[in-house]
């Protein structure tokens, strides 16, 4: 069964490593090219991610080489690995290619330049998450005590990418700018979020949230992060992770579940699905609960019925 996932941090890993793990098969990254084969793989999202940490002038710079990192390890493995341009892609990708398309975790390194944004898209970013967890010049993220919602600038750039029919991430927003982009966004997507009334950690999305999502006929992708899931982090099964789905489905999304792992950005796993190569194992575990019709839904065929058109 062919997967899609929305959400990984592969190429941060790869960054950080100085060239000393490989793309093909290194181990210590959760997503490279074997698991992806392993896995079945429809579709990769790369996540552009930087640490907070690095200096405001360094951002371009450093966003601009995880680019480059896609483009020369993650692309060219036999032709494969075939990179998506614009979402229709994806609908026209060839039999036997792996789907990679890039996404945006926080605008920070664009600064305030809507142009470095074009840039982005044109390099083939199709999903942009306006900050991660902090505040930034577009909006307020889950952890800034402020709690505000989208600027001026957070709004315009939201404008361009409904342009581009590129997603809106909300996973990582405040409450208030969730709202917000429900409001704006022509095509909302949570990337790698959970169910606040499964497990209450402040990244997870309440029901109003959920039931707005949708409302809108958008995605919401289960993240496999512990943290999210249920309060055990190192005793985490994938039956706590089916709590979730459960819940979404439940509220009326079985048509807008789908997984956005966060391999590669995560410290814990659970319980067998510890990297991409394991997820036949997840989707076998889902059998006990959902039809074949069902998990193929979740594995990739919502997602590719809710393709910016």
């Amino acid at each position: 069964m062919k997967v899609i996932d929305m959400h990984c941090d592969a190429l941060y890993k790869l960054q950080a490593s100085k060239g000393k793990w490989n793309f093909q098969d290194s181990p210590e990254l959760d997503v490279n090219f074997e698991r992806l084969i392993e896995g079945d793989f429809m579709m990769q999202a790369f996540a552009i991610f930087l640490d907070p940490e690095i200096p405001v002038e360094h951002k371009w710079k450093k966003a601009v080489e995880q680019v480059n990192i896609f483009k020369q390890h993650v692309l060219h493995r036999g032709g494969i690995i075939h990179p998506l341009k614009k979402w229709s892609d994806l609908e026209e990708l060839p039999e036997g290619k792996i789907g990679a398309v890039l996404t945006l975790e926080g605008v920070e390194p664009i600064g305030q330049s809507i142009e470095r944004l074009e840039q982005l898209i044109t390099a083939g970013v199709l999903s942009v998450g306006l900050t991660w967890n902090n505040a930034n010049l577009a909006a307020d993220g889950v952890e800034e005590k402020r709690a505000a919602g989208l600027t001026t600038f957070g709004k315009e750039i939201v404008s361009k990418l409904n342009e581009h029919k590129v997603f809106t991430d909300v996973s990582h927003l405040s409450i208030k700018s969730f709202w917000d982009v429900m409001e704006l966004a022509d095509y909302p997507i949570a990337s790698h979020s959970n169910a606040k009334a499964v497990y209450g950690h402040q990244r997870n999305l309440d029901d109003d949230q959920i039931k707005a999502m949708i409302e809108k006929d958008a995605m919401i992708h289960v993240i496999f992060n512990p943290r999210f899931t249920n309060e055990a982090v190192s005793d985490s099964k994938i039956e706590d992770l089916i709590r979730h789905i459960d819940h979404i489905a439940e509220l009326g999304g079985i048509r807008n579940i789908g997984f956005g792992s966060d391999f590669d950005g995560i410290q814990h796993h659970i319980e067998g699905i510890s990297h991409a190569g394991e997820y036949p194992t997840f989707l076998a575990a889902l059998q006990k609960h959902f039809s074949h019709e069902e998990i193929a839904g979740f594995a990739s065929q919502n997602f590719l019925a809710h393709l910016p058109k």
